[in-house]
């Protein structure tokens, strides 16, 4: 039996996104609801799977465009290809994820010269229909034949010079045909063939444009960054045709059921007036606001409110809606869930729980710990002497700071080279992309809020200001001027994407409101609080109630131990004490490696001792009460030593030269020499340190029981304990446990107090892993390092795999994502679950935790929290990300 690939817009509903993709299954919702919407029918994901894996349209597919169509023709009253009543369709992508402009739409498809002049006879509008057709065979051109814009830029450029016209919509007729026939000739010369006159070949080739434009660079590039799998496809959808260029009573549209950037309760969107859709969203010209489209439409404004109400009520959810109205009809072209900031979130989520719409279990599943994180970003700080310049719309919040670059590939280059800059162009399109995703923020001279500029920054949390129309923007030159002042490329700005400001210069940045109530400077209760501060409240704190990971902190100071605690962390669940012996206190580290004898080493690490011990206790203050797991050194030597390139280029230079090389640095040059590893991350460091030296080892656990001692006999409660990292080994783990167990009982040894510290390994090697039970027979917990068990699994050098292979790794899709930021869960995930198994085996309450930094990361704590582990650690800032992921991840399993 031959498969179903396309069917009408009459069947389905918004549940079946894989087969129909997000937009035909939400067109279908709509038809079922019983909106206006013009009809259609849905080629399916299925199809474009098959398209992308043998190049070639699947079997039978036009057959069943063929069927499909004479229904339509049916349904429409319209011939599609007829010269006396021609049915025009769009073609459009529509994959099961959203992914705004990142594929590719052509309208009108059913045009021949004949067709429009029947259509400007029909009409009695002859300018509307040759402009239609000249839209069509521009996007013919750039989509199906994937020609150059620019080509058509210069056809258009010098025919509206020719006749004196400004733009594209004042010239006049005769110019329209001259502008057709011109782009048609740009079409013959790059294909090498005349310009194809039968619609049924337009159609099959649009399609055809589609399902390739899944795979072009921009949509893998927002796969990437969404993290959307890339062999699901696109669905395609066929509509007829409805136009809102058709007359002063026709336009087009997009609204959103409430502001997706703020998330402020009222109608929201764009309308252009004698337009077509992709006119609204190019932002080539800048559109009316939907209060000023409701004062020149007041009766089809009241109609697209009442859709509107309707829609959300039905989604529950901010809906983002494309409208064209025909002569004062209004039609409603798709629908879906609306991107949103991430400030619009949190506070759209709690409308929606206030006005009995959803619970706040849904309000915590339509949150993120992404977009907490973005709250927590800096703003800018305008109490100070600054100098704006121009202001706009603004189109997505945050404070970005940059040069200024006008070229999307040279703003990818710069910040590669590790420059921040701000991309300022006329308008956007999805070719830009690379460049939007590389800027710290985007500015653009036109458009409105429902621009490409403005709904792809939102998506992406990336600051935006479209629509400055006081600025002109000069992209050949390289300039831009507002008012007398002109703005060069490499020259400073800084854009305020809440505000719309744009500044000249360095404008200083200022903590959040999110941050400042996070770090307890401002009461979620207070006056001073803003309504996404009142909403990030309520969200966490019904996280926190909902969660069972604890969430603790990584901290190596007091001081992060104290701002981790305000933040909520429960917990140090990794002090590295290597770093407290970074900056000015490195040069123990050298001495113990320099150390002549182990009686010099001794003093040595007698001199680390009181240090060791006085961070101890400023950390066991900071989380009095809770538990503080102290890491023994674990310091990869080339950290902390001078490079041997380094130390050899200057002895070599001392020798040409005749300069005596003092008696330490030719020690040190041995030293070096002699530890030097071709793999640091695989040599001297973790156990194995802590075997050869072992009063090192000893020394941290004496400071931390006398550490211990301090804090209890100071009124506080400590809770201490010992970790030793990199073990591989059940008989490293014993043999040390054994040392250390011993000097633990000697310190405590006239106290009066008789306490055994925890004792632990990092599970951060695949041997670890796998033998974890043996491991389990001699260690209170188990702490996973999934740095190192990442770098081991993979055979990666995080630091080396970076900065050359990975990302091109990815671009070429090798890699779903960078597997240092998000957990491997198919490889390295397998030995964490070998790893829990074998632990609870043992011991059904067998204490596990995450400190990598993966355990920050909102993706790989669902999978941790799956696993039944009890804690996850993570920077003082990660904390509240933590907290509120963890609580989604229980409600949503």
């Amino acid at each position: 039996m031959t498969e179903k690939l396309i069917y009408p817009f009459t069947f389905g509903d918004m549940s079946q996104k894989d087969l129909l993709g997000g937009k035909g299954a939400n067109l279908a919702e709509m038809v079922r609801i019983g909106l206006p919407v013009p009809a259609g029918f849905t080629i399916t994901t299925h199809a474009c799977r098959a398209y992308l894996r043998t190049g070639q349209m699947p079997e039978r597919l036009n057959e069943q465009i063929d069927v499909a169509l004479r229904d339509l023709e049916k349904l429409s009253g319209k011939t599609f290809g007829g010269v006396d009543n021609p049915l025009l369709v769009s073609v459009r992508s529509g994959a099961k994820f959203s992914m705004p402009g990142m594929m590719e739409t052509v309208l009108n498809v059913g045009m021949t010269p004949e067709v429009t002049q029947s259509i400007a006879s029909t009409s009695g509008n002859p300018h509307f229909a040759w402009d239609s057709y000249r839209r069509f065979i521009e996007m013919f051109g750039k989509i199906v034949c994937d020609i150059a814009p620019e080509e058509f830029h210069k056809v258009q450029e010098r025919i509206a010079s020719s006749v004196g016209a400004g733009n594209i919509q004042t010239l006049d007729v005769e110019s329209l045909k001259l502008l057709c026939e011109g782009f048609k000739t740009v079409i013959s010369l790059a294909t090498g063939e005349d310009f194809p006159r039968d619609p049924r070949e337009h159609l099959l080739r649009s399609i055809e444009a589609v399902f390739k434009s899944w795979n072009s660079e921009r949509a893998q590039m927002y796969r990437r960054r969404e993290r959307i799998p890339s062999d699901i496809g696109t669905a395609v959808n066929i509509q007829a045709m409805v136009f809102g260029n058709l007359s002063d009573d026709s336009g087009t549209g997009v609204a959103f059921t409430r502001n997706p950037s703020t998330g402020e309760v009222g109608r929201y969107g764009d309308y252009l007036q004698k337009a077509q859709g992709e006119d609204v969203v190019a932002g080539i010209r800048t559109p009316l606001s939907l209060d000023e489209f409701a004062q020149l439409s007041p009766a089809v404004a009241a109609e697209l409110d009442a859709v509107m109400e309707l829609l959300e009520a039905h989604y529950e959810d901010l809906c983002d809606i494309e409208f064209t109205i025909e002569r004062g009809k209004l039609w409603i072209l798709q629908t879906r869930v609306g991107k949103r900031t991430a400030e619009a979130a949190f506070r759209i989520a709690l409308q929606f729980v206030d006005e009995n719409k959803i619970s706040m279990d849904e309000a915590l599943r339509r949150t993120s710990g992404d977009q907490l994180a973005m709250l927590m970003f800096p703003q800018f700080d305008i109490t100070g002497q600054l100098q704006e310049i121009a202001r706009g719309i603004p189109a997505s919040p945050g404070a970005a700071v940059g040069e200024v670059v006008f070229d999307s590939k040279r703003a990818f280059d710069l910040s590669k080279s590790g420059k921040k800059v701000i991309l300022v162009r006329r308008e956007t399109s999805p070719d830009d992309l690379v460049g939007m995703v590389a800027s710290q923020g985007i500015l653009t001279s036109r458009g409105g809020k429902t621009s490409h500029a403005a709904v792809v920054a939102r998506g992406m949390g990336k600051t935006a200001v479209c629509g400055t129309d006081s600025i002109s923007v000069d992209e050949s030159a390289q300039l831009f001027t507002a008012g007398t002042i002109t703005v060069h490329e490499g020259d400073l700005i800084s854009i305020d994407g809440t505000s719309g400001a744009v500044y000249l210069g360095d404008v200083p940045v200022v903590a959040s409101s999110v941050t400042s109530y996070l770090e307890g400077r401002l009461s979620a209760g207070s006056d001073e609080a803003t309504p996404v501060v009142k909403a990030v409240d309520r969200i966490l704190m019904h996280a926190d109630s909902k969660r069972r990971l604890k969430v603790r902190t990584n901290a190596d100071t007091p001081e992060d131990a104290i701002r981790a605690r305000i933040l909520g962390a429960e917990g140090v669940g990794l002090c590295r004490t290597e770093h407290m012996f970074l900056g000015p206190r490195r040069s123990f580290v050298e001495r113990l490696v320099l150390a002549e004898n182990e009686d010099v080493q001794r003093s040595v690490i007698a001199e680390m001792e009181p240090l060791q011990r006085a961070d101890f206790v400023g950390i066991m203050m900071a989380m009095s009460g809770l538990p503080v797991t102290i890491r023994l050194l674990d310091p990869p030597l080339h950290e902390f030593l001078p490079s041997l390139a380094d130390l050899s280029a200057q002895m070599a230079r001392a020798e040409a030269i005749h300069e005596e090389v003092s008696a330490r640095n030719r020690a040190l040059f041995a030293a070096v020499n002699r530890l030097h590893e071709a793999n640091p991350m695989l040599g001297l460091r973790g156990v194995r340190l802590g075997i050869l030296i072992p009063e090192l080892y000893k020394m941290q656990v004496r400071a931390l029981v006398h550490a211990y001692l301090e804090v209890k006999k100071l009124g506080h409660d400590p809770h201490p304990e010992v970790m030793i990292p990199l073990v591989a080994t059940q008989r490293e783990l014993l043999y040390l446990r054994e040392s250390l167990e011993e000097e633990i009982a000697r310190t405590f040894k006239g106290s009066g107090l008789k306490v055994l510290l925890p004792i632990g390994t990092m599970i951060e090697t695949p041997r670890a892993a796998i033998t974890a039970d043996r491991l389990g027979v001699h260690a209170d917990f188990f702490s996973f390092g999934t740095n190192d068990l990442t770098q081991l699994t993979w055979a990666f050098s995080r630091d080396d795999v970076e900065s050359t292979f990975l990302p091109r790794y990815l671009d070429l899709e090798l890699l779903p994502f960078n597997p240092f930021e998000s957990l491997d869960e198919a490889g390295v995930g397998i030995l964490l679950r070998t790893a829990v198994d074998l632990a609870r085996r043992l011991r059904s309450d067998f204490k596990l935790g995450v400190c990598g930094e993966h355990g920050g990361d909102p993706k790989s704590i669902h999978f941790f929290n799956s696993l039944g582990i009890d804690y996850v650690s993570c920077s003082p800032f990660r904390v509240p990300i933590a907290r509120l992921e963890s609580g989604r991840a229980a409600i949503i399993g």
